[in-house]
């Protein structure tokens, strides 16, 4: 019988631009963002609301339904300009743009929230708040 183990090898941590940990985390951002959106499709009452043109008090039209593509294809958006946008403006953007999205995600709870959306909402506000770090502690050139 063979007891020879296998030579044991540490694993190598890779370093991962800031750049690229914001993309991340802006794609993990608009994954849930669409998916809590999905899924209170199946609570009761919202496909009645949305043939009624309704959206919790809000009357859908042209207007409601292009800010609502607005804000989306913001964060959407960022998820490419983190990396395409040059250092300073692209930290100054992460952190105006996920600052902004912390109280719109909580807007969200607003009238009957069930715990999906709750739990979504704690964890998209957890993804904006390291945005805002990462953000905030970009690494400097040393002069």
């Amino acid at each position: 019988m063979n007891t020879q183990k296998a030579p044991q090898y540490d694993l190598k941590d890779s370093k991962v631009s800031i750049e690229l940990k914001l993309a991340a985390l802006w794609a993990s951002f608009m994954f849930l963002y669409i998916y809590v959106d999905y899924f209170h499709l199946y609570m009761p009452g919202a496909l009645e609301d949305m043939l009624a043109d309704k959206v919790f008090v809000f009357e859908v039209t042209q207007t409601f339904l292009l800010a609502a593509l607005v804000s989306v294809t913001i964060p959407a958006l960022m998820i490419f300009l983190s990396v395409a946008l040059p250092a300073k403006v692209n930290r100054w953007a992460n952190i105006i743009i996920a600052a902004v999205y912390i109280p719109y995600t909580l807007f969200n709870l607003a009238g009957e929230a069930w715990m999906h959306m709750v739990f979504g909402a704690v964890v998209e506000v957890f993804l904006l708040c390291l945005i805002i770090l990462h953000a905030w502690k970009w690494p400097r050139n040393e002069m």
